[in-house]
């Protein structure tokens, strides 16, 4: 992972806060109060630190149902992310 090497043009407050998510990630059980600590203690703000760990919950829970449900993405020949994006700008999100 890239904040893990130091040779890495990180900010240390992004360097902090991508170790919270990779614990919260690989070992959620071990997360504690201190893994949060850390990254203010580097300087992330507790909305930046929230804000990171909703995003990467959210995408945490994406990847699991993916691998449960066996969903599939398109090859980048298929034409469906070219449809999709044509469609968004038609129609919007909604």
């Amino acid at each position: 992972m890239l904040a893990n090497d130091p040779a890495a043009p990180i900010d240390a407050r992004v360097r902090a806060t991508l170790a919270l998510l990779e614990k919260m990630t690989k070992t959620p059980d071990a997360l504690t109060a201190e893994d949060v600590r850390v990254a203010m203690r580097a300087g992330a703000s507790k909305a930046a630190i929230e804000e990171a760990l909703e995003v990467a919950f959210l995408f945490n829970i994406y990847d699991r149902l993916a691998d449960a449900m066996g969903w599939d993405v398109p090859a980048r020949d298929s034409g469906a992310y070219m449809a999709s994006a044509r469609h968004l700008l038609k129609r919007g999100y909604l």
